[in-house]
């Protein structure tokens, strides 16, 4: 048994409510060694008094709170089922939730895949425009450059305050768990959650997923050009890369492309330094 020991400094919140901006001096949390595992604030989570409370799991079972540091972050836009967009008060950067993964529907190389546009729907209906709280596991970020981060809401439904949406997407069968060493802190609930869907026949486990319509996957050029024919190519960029609706330079890097030329408006922002070259 590992008895921790947290030290944390408190801070008055008048009405229960954090002072906006001022950072918190908290511990990082880490699973035992045997587990399996806006303006930018920080908070102790165990200190801070909860705005909103968890029908599903009891306060202080695994992943009904944040067990570490949190950071307060506005979401921007949500992207997909599993990536959204957040300002810590450093501007937009695109955020990957950590140990799970919702079927595809932005990938431009791909049909959208069954289940991937409820997924959307339902990170949306979740966090779309709220204020997140986010844990930071180990890692940092991916390699595609995206934030790793387990994502928080405050939740007065729950008895532990707290809605963890990663886990939330699990619970109701529109995310799979996908983990990658050494951010597994909060595994052994999702994988019950996952199991807990599964034998409910929810979403990705039911009988039949709801199919999304497919859209075809475009065709990638290896030169510039408008491309003619079938390839509907996005007249800013050289090599070719396709109209979407959004493209970041992970996208642009799994298609192969990067560096593109940027000839024109910059309309999926991938030319972040004004040189005309985007995604070096």
């Amino acid at each position: 048994m590992v008895l921790v020991v947290v030290a944390a400094t408190m801070v008055a919140w008048p009405n229960g409510a954090p002072a906006s901006g001022l950072p918190r001096d908290t511990t990082d949390g880490r699973p035992s060694p045997t587990s399996s595992g806006a303006a930018s604030s920080t908070i102790d989570s165990a200190a801070a008094t909860p705005a909103r409370q968890t029908p599903t799991l009891a306060a202080g079972a695994l992943g009904s709170a944040p067990i570490g540091r949190v950071e307060e972050a506005r979401v921007v836009r949500v992207v997909d089922g599993d990536t959204i967009v957040v300002d810590r008060g450093r501007g937009s950067e695109r955020l990957r939730y950590i140990g799970m993964d919702t079927p595809e529907t932005v990938d431009p190389r791909r049909p959208v895949e069954p289940m991937g546009e409820q997924a959307s729907k339902t990170n949306e209906m979740l966090v779309g425009g709220s204020t997140v709280w986010l844990e930071k596991d180990v890692s940092e970020t991916d390699r595609y450059g995206r934030l790793l981060r387990d994502v928080w809401l405050r939740d007065d439904t729950r008895p532990s305050g707290w809605l963890f949406v990663n886990l939330e997407l699990v619970a109701e069968g529109f995310a799979q768990v996908s983990t990658y060493p050494p951010d597994v802190r909060y595994v052994d609930a999702l994988v019950d959650a996952q199991r807990a869907a599964r034998d409910a026949g929810l979403g990705l486990w039911s009988a039949a997923p709801a199919e999304s319509t497919p859209v075809p996957s475009p065709v990638r050029l290896t030169g510039g050009g408008s491309g003619g024919g079938r390839v509907s190519c996005h007249p800013s960029y050289s090599p070719c890369l396709p109209v979407v609706d959004d493209l970041d330079c992970a996208d642009v890097r799994a298609m192969g492309a990067a560096p593109v030329r940027v000839n024109g408006p910059d309309d999926y922002r991938l030319d972040a330094d004004g040189d005309g070259l985007g995604c070096e």
